[in-house]
């Protein structure tokens, strides 16, 4: 039956003769033969073992895991589920990347992209990173469309609040009301009305004003928020 020196084998898994000389010592992979003069001699089931080694290692197991894997048939299933778990998290995590990117990029000034990224390093400091995640989730299941569209009713709603409020229409107005109850109903198309995103955007604006209403383009010491907090508190 044919025999591979360490060398031999080297060259035909690819792997070095320092990382076999390792699974030797660690008991992964021994040569099960020696030669007269002490020299490794893998037999075939041996190299078998090795492509089975080599396999699981190429799926990101750990060695202990590669070991206990082939110790045990029942193991492999459950470390193959973590591995799948695992493997699936980060392609949300790049997926999730990839879109940020995606939407930085797209019609952005080399001035305007510093500028959206010292707004994420601000909202990054407010928002969990899961509540960051359903943030995205949630506009990312919207389509960019129809989040387009609630940013410019969102800029409508703002516009007409401002001319209330130029005008002097007291906030416990109807129509100022009415209003107020439209804003905090495009809020939750954005927040999905969960009281700790609320919070956190709320704490977000009262420390960040002018960063914010400078990136959405409105003056943060108009009052207008603070208009439509009494409105608010008319209902």
């Amino acid at each position: 039956m044919t025999r591979w020196s360490i060398g031999d084998l080297a060259k035909a898994s690819g792997l070095t003769v320092r990382t076999l000389h390792h699974y030797d010592e660690i008991g992964l992979v021994v040569a099960s033969e020696r030669t007269a003069s002490g020299h490794r001699r893998y037999t075939p089931d041996d190299v078998r073992r090795l492509y089975q080694v080599r396999s699981l290692r190429q799926l990101g197991l750990s060695l202990e895991e590669v070991r206990s894997a082939l110790s045990r048939s029942d193991s492999l299933r459950p470390l193959f589920e973590a591995q799948l778990a695992a493997l699936n998290a980060q392609a949300r995590q790049v997926e999730a990347l990839r879109s940020r990117l995606t939407a930085l990029l797209d019609g952005h000034t080399t001035e305007s992209l510093l500028s959206t990224l010292e707004m994420m390093s601000v909202y990054e400091s407010y928002f969990t990173a899961d509540q960051l995640d359903d943030l995205r989730s949630r506009a990312a299941a919207m389509g960019p469309e129809a989040v387009e569209g609630l940013k410019a009713s969102w800029l409508e709603l703002v516009e007409q609040l401002r001319q209330h409020m130029t005008d002097g229409t007291p906030a416990s107005d109807p129509r100022v009301v009415e209003l107020s109850r439209q804003w905090d109903a495009l809020g939750a198309s954005f927040t999905g009305g969960d009281p700790a995103i609320q919070a956190a955007a709320q704490k977000s604006w009262n420390e960040n004003k002018a960063a914010i209403s400078s990136q959405i383009g409105w003056a943060s010491d108009d009052g207008l928020v603070e208009y439509v907090n009494r409105a608010r508190a008319s209902r």
